[in-house]
């Protein structure tokens, strides 16, 4: 086999885990979306369906990592392959966390059934899904795409779904102080916006991994520069204190 070949097959091979990882992406959104209708309609069947349904994201989700250990292993990848490796095994575990949140709406649907919401909540609960999907969906295209201008906006298009949390908890606790929601469901409801807003962080964290699969700057090289920077700032710090105190104190050679 030429050295060709064995880099045409590798490349295929990363296409086809970047492939793996837009199908769990979808799979993912999917399960958000349905488990926001059976939130909506007290469905607890089509509740379980997409709790049961979670195997099928973890299966996706063991599939990636094999093949992008394999890769690691055998192929010992550099630069811009290796990022994308690492980036979509990263990306995979944001996926599958949105996976088990989707879960997790359901289970509290569970524990509210029978409970009434508020059109406004009803609304709201409806629009925090769609945002939650809309910038998921955004993330997987800029990880498709390598568009790190994409995953860099992430940040910002984000900011939508936290307003709509602060606005839901803001209603349910209006609905609470009117008796018109019980507290278990209002604790609950809380709960279930809290998912939805961590399913937008996730959304943030896959953006932050294609900017660096793209260019190489991970988030963590930030922080990383920032504490080398007051770190040398402190160093400096303490050899000026030294040098003020050597000058300042006494001169030991002349007494006596």
């Amino acid at each position: 086999m030429t050295k060709a070949h064995t880099q045409r097959t590798f490349h295929v091979e990363i296409d086809h885990i970047s492939d793996l990882v837009v199908k769990l992406a979808s799979h993912a959104t999917e399960a958000v979306l349905r488990a926001t209708q059976a939130l909506l309609d007290g469905d607890l069947n089509e509740a379980q369906k997409v709790i049961d349904g979670d195997d099928a994201l973890d299966s996706i989700t063991v599939t990636i990592e094999e093949k992008c250990q394999r890769l690691l292993i055998l192929q010992q990848p550099m630069a811009i392959d290796l990022r994308t490796i690492l980036s979509a095994l990263w990306i995979t575990s944001e996926l599958e966390r949105t996976g088990d949140l989707a879960t997790n709406i359901c289970k509290g649907t569970r524990r509210i059934f029978g409970a009434q919401l508020t059109p406004k909540l009803r609304g709201l609960i409806t629009e925090m899904s769609e945002e939650a999907v809309r910038l998921t969906r955004l993330g997987v295209d800029s990880f498709a795409e390598k568009d790190s201008g994409l995953a860099a906006a992430l940040h910002d298009i984000d900011d939508r779904l936290d307003g709509l949390h602060r606005s839901f908890v803001k209603e349910i606790i209006e609905a609470g102080v009117d008796s018109t929601l019980k507290t278990q469901a209002a604790v609950q409801l809380a709960l279930i916006a809290r998912y939805y807003e961590r399913i937008g962080d996730h959304a943030v964290n896959i953006g932050e991994r294609v900017f660096y699969m793209v260019g190489g700057w991970a988030p963590e090289n930030m922080g990383a520069a920032r504490e080398r920077e007051r770190r040398r700032l402190e160093s400096m710090s303490y050899d000026l204190d030294n040098l003020s105190d050597n000058r300042d104190g006494p001169d030991e050679s002349r007494s006596g």
